[in-house]
């Protein structure tokens, strides 16, 4: 991961944390900020393509908006077969150096704050970043809205481009 970071400069942004940074929770205590700043990305198979959805830390994926999205029904990657899949482990899944064909969605959830924390890689690192740093780095697809139980902020656009 580092190397990646190097290539896009953005190495000095990198995290590096005594403690795990494996959930929302511990990486909000890790990092000293609200667990909503963390941008936790969560991983999904659609008809055996692995894609990672990634929403701020207080938001839950919605299986209707899902599933009106993807046109299936959310459906997690196991556990034991995510690093396969998407080329980092459990706990430090991040949108960025996957591997090839995994397509990144970013949820609207993100819109509301001016910096957010995913993952680096592994367990115990995380990156600060803009949310338009995360889309342009992380080469989302597109915005999403899939998310739920995150309060809404009525300036914030519902798709942002």
């Amino acid at each position: 991961m580092k190397q990646y970071f190097d290539e896009v400069g953005l190495a000095d942004r990198i995290k590096v944390l005594d403690e795990s940074s494996a959930t929302v929770m511990e990486a909000a205590e890790a990092l000293n900020c609200e667990p909503e700043h963390i941008a936790k990305t969560m991983s999904f198979l659609i008809d055996s393509h692995p894609l990672l959805v990634v929403l701020a830390g207080d938001a839950k994926v919605d299986n209707k908006k899902f599933k009106a999205e993807f046109h299936k029904r959310a459906r997690m990657i196991p556990r034991d077969q995510v690093e396969e899949y998407i080329g980092h482990q459990p706990g430090g899944v991040c949108p960025f150096a996957l591997n090839q064909g995994v397509k990144v969605y970013l949820d609207v959830s993100l819109q509301r704050f001016e910096f957010i924390y995913p993952a680096a890689g592994d367990t115990h690192s995380a990156v600060k970043l803009s949310v338009d740093e995360l889309s342009k780095y992380a080469n989302a697809d597109r915005w999403v809205d899939v998310g739920k139980d995150w309060p809404a902020d009525p300036k914030v656009s519902p798709i942002r481009g």
